[in-house]
């Protein structure tokens, strides 16, 4: 029995409709393949201003925490003293200077300032004499903290 114009009209729109749905998810599949545009970055994580500084005479390794969110350290090696750095450290993460004398010797000290404040010095001494500054560096920040309480 032949089909009415009526039922001849619906499956041309459910063919109509349907293919338009295929195209569109084939369309959505096609851009999430192709797509090479830059990936939104990551929220960058609040930071605090940290100066390290190392008094003394000679050279000297020095490790140091500086941006990296992993907490991952910058190792300088052989470094002419004096020598001072202020770097961005993320809150949360400890701040960190450790310096190494070498084979020769010698006497060096380092000290931390976390936001322009001084928090610790220590000193090394003698053959491959080691000596660490840290501090404790809060996840947020005093206005942070007011605004959560």
């Amino acid at each position: 029995m032949p089909k009415s114009e009526t039922e001849s009209t619906r499956d041309w729109r459910s063919l109509t409709v349907a293919a338009v749905l295929v195209a569109a998810c084939g369309g959505l599949v096609l851009y999430g393949v192709l797509d090479t545009g830059d990936k939104p970055a990551e929220p960058r994580v609040p930071t605090a201003a940290v100066t390290y500084e190392v008094t003394g005479e000679g050279t000297a390794d020095i490790a140091y925490q500086g941006r990296s969110e992993a907490g991952n350290a910058t190792v300088d090696k052989a470094v002419a003293l004096p020598w001072r750095k202020t770097v961005r450290v993320p809150l949360g993460r400890p701040p960190l200077v450790s310096i190494t004398l070498g084979a020769q010797g010698g006497r060096a000290s380092c000290s931390l300032a976390v936001r322009g404040r001084h928090v610790q010095t220590a000193s090394a001494y003698g053959r491959f004499g080691r000596a660490t500054c840290q501090a404790e560096l809060p996840s947020a920040t005093p206005r942070q903290n007011a605004a959560a309480g």
